[in-house]
Formats: structure tokens, sequence, C-alpha cells
């Protein structure tokens, strides 16, 4: 199944409330001919802006190709949580590479917040930046790790806008009745999430990056230099980066090993009353709760509700996915019940093994980050000032994050798929018991 074509038409956006609360580009043209350039993006997602920013003001020659639009893909379909640390907690990092490497990921995720905050100031980017996130405990016998956790941030890592939330003062803060505690990280942030990539790409050109769409890569040769071919250009570059993420297709097999693509599903209610949306998230952070198959939501400016979640096992997206999403959203709040869904849209992402995101130097001169696992918009976005690093001889944090062991997904392309269907059907049957 081809991953960008199987439900989306190509080169248009999704009707999603993201794309009409934006000012969307005129479309820009295809790559044509023969071209050169120092660096060769393939993807223009967050990946592949920053990371051709970035090289652009290191001063390198940078094309971006893009097979749809800029932000077509999962970066301007998601929640727009911009979460501080990695998607694994701390303590899980911990143990799984050690105290020493488990703190060095800590400060670069709190880089990527910073550095989100960084890029939406510095190029005026309006994507309805905002402040916190709560983690909502679906179980009452998770509060007490969410309480460790909290605490572990504060005594191990000098972390002190993080708070752990009994269920009374979580209440304070959401007006739902399905948690039981939680955690306030007031270091994180929210935002909306394609105006956040328009602005990127937007900074982007404006720092001399050729960002063409509607230019999707059929081959990449091997060799110095490497060799991009679309349906009307050849492009020869010095380097080429691979920023796909959950579109990688079989563009190059070694992706498709430890990245795996997987479909989420958003809705936008139609917009609420002060009153109403006030009961539901009083202070204006965005949420997160505890589940494997996670929800997430906040409001949006115009006081919507924009809400994720609901699991999907196939490639497909659902036809009715206002309703799958409509059944998480009144099992949070009850009182929606009579609320209308005015946007609904699927987005495909990555997830690995164990979480982490992998970084790998597929060739010497072809770089790759992908697989974020639901914790893109910071880690993509910092991502892009790694591999830009890398390919200007400063490799220690690229060198550090592609030493990482992320597994293979059991059973090869043929059979990993059904696996995780069957994963992913046991954790969200334990989420509802």
């Amino acid at each position: 199944m081809d991953i960008l074509t199987a439900n989306d038409r190509p080169a248009t956006f999704p009707d999603s409330y993201y794309a009409s609360a934006s000012t969307l580009p005129d479309t820009r043209p295809p790559a044509r001919g023969a071209l050169r350039y120092d660096v060769c993006v393939v993807g223009a997602g967050y990946t592949g802006l920053s990371t051709a920013l970035h090289l652009a003001e290191k001063g390198y020659s940078v094309a971006v190709l893009e097979a749809n639009r800029a932000g077509w893909g999962a970066s301007g379909r998601n929640g727009g949580h911009v979460g501080t640390g990695q998607r694994l907690s701390q303590g899980a990092l911990e143990t799984l590479v050690g105290p020493s490497r488990a703190h060095a990921l800590w400060d670069m995720g709190l880089e990527a917040v910073a550095l989100v905050r960084h890029r939406v100031a510095r190029h005026d980017i309006d994507c309805d930046l905002g402040d916190g996130i709560l983690h909502a405990c679906h179980k009452p016998s998770l509060t007490r790790q969410a309480r460790a956790h909290a605490d572990l941030l504060r005594d191990g890592y000098g972390y002190d806008r993080i708070e752990y939330l009994d269920r009374e003062r979580l209440l304070e803060h959401i007006g739902s009745p399905a948690y039981h505690g939680g955690t306030l990280d007031r270091g994180g942030a929210h935002l909306q999430p394609l105006a956040y990539a328009l602005g990127l790409a937007r900074a982007a050109q404006e720092a001399g990056v050729h960002l063409y769409e509607s230019s999707r890569v059929r081959t990449i040769s091997e060799g110095d230099p490497v060799e991009l071919v679309t349906d009307e250009a050849r492009v020869s570059a010095r380097f080429a980066v691979l920023a796909l993420n959950g579109y990688h297709g079989d563009l190059i097999p070694a992706l498709s090993r430890r990245v795996m693509p997987i479909n989420n599903f958003v809705a936008a209610t139609e917009p609420l009353s002060r009153s109403v949306a006030e009961g539901l998230i009083r202070h204006g952070h965005a949420v997160a709760d505890s589940r494997f198959v996670v929800n997430y939501f906040r409001l949006s400016r115009d006081r919507r509700l924009v809400f994720g979640g609901g699991e999907s096992y196939g490639y497909r997206f659902p036809a009715d996915i206002g309703g799958k999403v409509r059944r998480a959203m009144i099992r949070t709040y009850p009182q929606l019940a009579d609320t209308r869904i005015e946007y609904a849209w699927g987005g495909t992402l990555a997830i690995t093994m164990n979480r982490l995101a992998s970084f790998q130097a597929l060739r010497p001169n072809v770089l790759s980050a992908s697989g974020y696992s639901g914790h893109g918009v910071p880690t993509a976005t910092f991502a892009g000032a790694v591999l830009a690093d890398a390919i200007d001889g400063q490799a220690a944090r690229f060198d550090l994050l592609s030493s990482l062991r992320i597994p293979p997904f059991p059973g090869g392309v043929t059979w990993r798929h059904p696996l995780l269907v069957l994963a992913m059907t046991w954790y969200a049957l334990r989420d509802r018991l």
C-alpha cells in the first residue's frame, strides 16, 4: 500500500480545523531538471524544515523535496503538544540507557522545547503558543507513578516546573470525572501545529532554502554526490537528509525495519461558550492522559475542544473518523454528548519499538531522523538542529542519539504489522479494563 496516497488527495491539505484556521500559501512549483545543492532534504515536515533552516543559517545551499505540500503530513495534523523530556519517562530512560545518558536526553528535551519557543518568537509565527501540559491518570493505581515522576524530576534533575496534583487539585484544571490525579508541567507548551509548520517553511525560504512541492523522490543513488530522482528532476547533493517519519514507504528498506507508520485521529468541536470551555480546561493548558492509546486535548483560540484519540489497526482511515474520536471524547467529557463535531481528520505518524526516536546514518552522506512516537513537535524540531550540526562536522549529539539501540520490529516487513495489531488490541483492552 502506498502510504502517501492511501488516505489523502495528493498535494491537498486535509479538511482539518487547522487548515481552515490557517492562511495557506500558494502551491510551490515542483523541482525540474538537473539541480545541484550542498544538501537535499526529503520531506517538508518539522524535521525537514528545521534541518533546512539550520543549514541555510550556516551558509549551505539547501533544497527540500516534498511529495505533497509543506506541513501536509503529521506535522500539520497532530495534537500540538510541546512536551519536555522524551517520549519515555525519565525513570524508564534511566533503566533503558543508564543515568548519564538519561540526563543528557533530558537536557536535549528541554533544549527542544526552548528551540520551538525560539523559532516561534524569532520568525513571528502566529501559532497560538500556550504554556503548560497536564498529564492525567485514568486509573487510581497510576497516581503513585505520577508522584514519583514529579519527585524524580525535581530531586534528580533539578526541574522545579512540574508538580503532582491529587484528584481534587486536578479537578481544578480539568472538568472531567475520568481522572484520579496527575501532574502539571508548566515547562511544556502547546500550539497550532499546521500554523507552526507553515511558519517554519516561510522562515526557511526567507533564509534561502529552495522548497519544492509535488516532488516525490523515487530513487536515491549511492555515491558522492548522492543523487535523488523525482518525476521531473534529478538532484545532486553532497549530503541527503531523509525527514520522512511515517511516510518513508520503501524508499530505503533500512528505515522500515525500525520505524513503523501508524494512524491517529483528531476532531474539533463547534465553538463553545466561554463557560462551557472553561468547564473543560480551566487554565488553558493542554492535556494528555495515561492510556497506552493516549487521549490528548486542548482548547483552540476560538474555544473549540481539539481532541485526539481512538485507535485504528489498519493503514486505511476509518469511514467515520468523527464518530471514532467522539466515543473517546464523551468518555472523557460526558457533558459534551450533544456537542457537534465540525472537523475530523486522520494522520500518519511513526513509532519505534521502544519509543525512542531513530537517528540513523544510512550511508556516510545520507542521514535520517524519524519515529518520534507521538512526541514529534519538539523532538523533530530539535532533530533538525542535530542533523544540521552533524553535516557541519559537529556530530556529538547525533552520535549519541544514533547510538541508542532501537530494536527492529519482530516479524520483518511481512509480519510486523499483524503483530502490532495484536499488541495494540491488547493494550487498548487493558486501557478499558
